[in-house]
């Protein structure tokens, strides 16, 4: 019994497998056999003293409400001095949220932040909390970056009680905490990083956020397979999902939504590295559509649609004679998969093999699509390649392609032909459900229903 006759939370551990409990942690699981699947969890004091229904006369007294009865009140954003990181988040920073930041090291999410912190502490209260930085290391960077750091406060800390005590002394409006991986709890005994220790210092965290208002970031580290590091319930947990991406060697940064309860998913936002930091790149098009001037083989513009942001770039395809049995199909930026069922759509019903041809994909300035309006482009740039046929220099096309060869529309047509006419493009192929009620002034369009009517034009 702990004094003042509050008992504390005891912990045991749960294997992940098989969902069994033991008081004590094992290497291996006794009921399923499960090597290392035995994790740290949390007993309430309750539950821990009074058996399977202990705790239930405090849960009488939750109040049930009526969902007419519900007050709405419009949710005050705070926008961030960040176009692009304000496009992503859906219009600014929402009080009491908290917003999960991944990405590779190195790519810029401490970067992105610092500068965020920094600009916001001129108007606002804000608090970044390093377990991973000195505050040396973190000073000599905003130095670098020539930020406003007068007003920004620092809290060398790892252990999310301290955290969150100081935080209650700061009342700060929003808060980074980098990373989640480093953060632990007096409550468990495993080590930061694992399992429960992040789950717990997590949902501290965002009781925290909800309980003061404060607007909380947290960093995460990534997988070599790129997705979060830790238990999959950490992305529930949180209001916000943001994923860094970019190629080792570009100078540009995308950020993309993955998760938000307060806006669209799938918003893009477009940074260029450069010595001052991360810059916004407000018209991400001109940038992706840097090409050659004359036109060449195996090159077509597609236009895209990212969030509520449509998006012009260059899809490239390479088709060479295969000295391999199993010819090579490979991709980046898109989805492999896809790139073998399009081909046989095109032999099936268009009569053009390449089971003996080599063929690659790639969207140019590390942009990854997910949309099937991509399947249109990848065969005409496919067709392009293999023909050593340029396609005409001012087209765009989109379009979904089905297995009975059908070209099937896609949404947000209307929108994705004025961003084409709007960078001078003459011409565009679109499905025929895409077609405008009116012309478009500067921009002809070909609507067509099959790949046979593609193949013709």
């Amino acid at each position: 019994m702990a004094q003042g006759g509050k008992r504390q939370a005891k912990s045991h551990y749960v294997c992940r497998s098989c969902g069994a409990s033991f008081p004590k942690w094992a290497g291996q699981c006794s009921e399923c056999h499960a090597w290392n699947a035995l994790e740290e969890n949390l007993v309430p004091p309750a539950a821990a003293s009074g058996g399977r229904f202990a705790g239930y006369a405090g849960a009488i007294s939750a109040q049930v409400l009526a969902l007419a009865a519900v007050e709405i009140e419009h949710e005050a954003r705070s926008p961030t001095d960040s176009a692009e990181l304000d496009r992503v988040l859906g219009g600014g920073l929402v009080e009491g949220s908290v917003v999960l930041i991944g990405g590779d090291p190195g790519i810029g999410k401490s970067t992105l932040l610092i500068q965020t912190l920094a600009r916001l502490s001129v108007s606002l209260r804000t608090l970044y909390v390093s377990g991973e930085e000195s505050p040396r290391q973190i000073s000599l960077r905003a130095k670098r970056l020539e930020l406003p750091a007068d007003d920004l406060r620092l809290l060398p800390e790892t252990c999310v009680e301290r955290i969150i005590a100081a935080a209650e002394r700061e009342h700060p409006q929003v808060m980074v905490v980098d990373s989640i991986q480093t953060m632990y709890t007096e409550l468990l005994q495993s080590a930061p990083g694992s399992v429960s220790q992040v789950r717990e210092a997590t949902a501290q965290l965002v009781h925290f956020a909800k309980r003061s208002g404060t607007a909380v970031f947290l960093v995460g580290h990534v997988t070599k397979e790129g997705s979060l590091a830790g238990p999959r319930v950490l992305e529930h947990m949180v209001d916000c999902v943001l994923y860094f991406e970019g190629e080792a060697g570009s100078q540009f940064r995308l950020i993309r939504t993955i998760k938000n309860r307060f806006g669209a998913v799938n918003e893009l936002g477009v940074f260029a590295m450069t010595d001052k930091g991360l810059k916004e790149v407000s018209n991400p098009s001109a940038i992706f559509l840097s090409r050659q001037a004359e036109a060449v083989p195996g090159s077509v513009i597609l236009v895209t649609r990212e969030g509520t942001r449509p998006l012009l770039v260059e899809v490239q395809a390479l088709v060479d004679e295969s000295p391999l049995a199993n010819p090579r199909r490979v991709t980046l930026g898109l989805e492999q998969n896809r790139l073998s069922m399009l081909l046989a759509v095109l032999h099936r019903h268009g009569g053009i093999g390449m089971f003996d041809q080599d063929v690659y994909v790639n969207v140019v300035g590390g942009v990854r699509i997910t949309e099937t309006a991509s399947d249109l482009a990848v065969l005409m740039a496919a067709l392009s390649s293999l023909r050593d046929r340029p396609l005409d220099h001012g087209l765009v096309v989109f379009g979904e392609v089905g297995l009975t060869g059908e070209i099937r529309p896609v949404p947000n047509g209307q929108e994705r032909l004025r961003e084409a006419a709007k960078h001078g493009f003459k011409r565009a192929i679109v499905p025929r459900g895409n077609r405008p009620k009116q012309e478009m002034e500067g921009l002809e369009v070909i609507a067509v229903e099959n790949l046979a009517e593609v193949l013709e034009i």
